[in-house]
């Protein structure tokens, strides 16, 4: 019965999708691209679509590995390995001209003093190489995170925390091999985010849940759309190739990656305008930089909140009273 109830009350804020500002009602629609083949991938947990191929990686319990993936057929057809021991890698990014940034950036316990990223070779073929890696740490103690994400623009590093309401962290703009590299908290986003991506045009981002896509204008995060994605069984992947082609994926054997459609032609409600990083996540600041007046600003990120922690009290509730022994 607890398991029931803690199972009402997350998905109220998550799986309700009018509860969401810009939020769509009907699912995007999914198409089959291909199914992972090599029974070495059971945990697909990040993507990255570039130059004809698909990168992806296990998370925690792995080694140091990325598979590259043909989606003609499914099938693995190159595999790097780097120094060094996993913690539990989670993400994967745009790196570059044949490259990757992998996030070694969960933290399931909340134990960690810093997390790690490094910059790897993707491709056809078999590679062992020494990799660039550098350390992040959080201004505000330690965050599980399953979110790496690279501006195509500039090529810096954003990690998002995967917590009830989400938040974004900046890496520093050049990063320090011999480290630490202290992130900036930015804004709230997207709860329990599970991977992510920005549009090649370098004006939008994308962000996923296991259920939801949201949609965010760059530099402004103002949020534009949130979409409910296909059924999936623990859905932790999503890619953005170069032409704009998002694909989706899910942990478990063969998982199927699915291609989407999502609206990033919808205008946003206001014109996108810098966001400025804060090193505390509260209170917010006279001018936080997105455009938005604070009180504004908070009234929208707290108002599906309350309306989901109403409706989740009142589900309680209704299932303690229909379970009161009866005279």
């Amino acid at each position: 019965m607890r398991r029931l109830l803690a199972g009402l009350l997350l998905a109220v804020p998550f799986g309700t999708g009018f509860l969401a500002p810009g939020a769509a009602l009907e699912p995007a629609p999914g198409e089959p691209v291909f199914r992972f083949t090599d029974p070495e991938i059971t945990e697909s947990s990040g993507l990255v679509a570039r130059d004809g191929l698909v990168v992806t990686v296990n998370d925690s319990g792995d080694g140091n590995r990325i598979f590259t993936v043909d989606p003609a057929t499914g099938d693995t057809v190159g595999t790097t390995r780097w120094q060094g021991e996993a913690r539990d890698i989670e993400a994967l990014a745009p790196a570059g001209d044949g490259e990757v940034w992998v996030g070694d950036i969960g933290d399931n316990a909340g134990t960690r003093d810093h997390v790690e990223v490094a910059r790897v070779p993707f491709g056809r073929g078999e590679r062992e190489i020494v990799a660039p890696a550098y350390r992040l740490t959080y201004p505000d103690g330690p965050h599980d995170a399953e979110t790496l994400l690279a501006d195509p623009a500039t090529g810096r590093l954003y990690v998002v925390a995967k917590e009830f309401i989400g938040r974004l962290y900046a890496a520093p703009e050049r990063l320090d091999p011999d480290g630490p590299n202290e992130l900036t908290a930015v804004d709230d986003v997207l709860g329990i985010a599970t991977d992510g991506s920005f549009h090649p045009d370098g004006k939008h981002l994308v962000l996923r849940n296991y259920g939801q896509a949201a949609i965010y204008t760059w530099p402004g995060l103002d949020r534009v759309a949130q979409v409910d994605l296909p059924s999936q069984p623990q859905g932790e992947g999503l890619a953005i190739s170069e032409s704009g082609e998002v694909l989706v994926g899910s942990e478990g054997a063969g998982a199927e990656v699915l291609r989407v459609d999502l609206p990033f032609d919808r205008p946003s409600a206001s014109p996108p305008a810098s966001p400025s990083p804060s090193a505390s996540p509260s209170p917010p600041q006279p001018d936080d930089g997105s455009g938005r007046a604070p009180v504004e600003a908070a009234e929208r990120d707290l108002w599906p909140w309350a309306v989901g922690g109403v409706a989740g009290v009142v589900i309680v509730l209704v299932l303690l009273r229909s379970l009161r022994p009866r005279d």
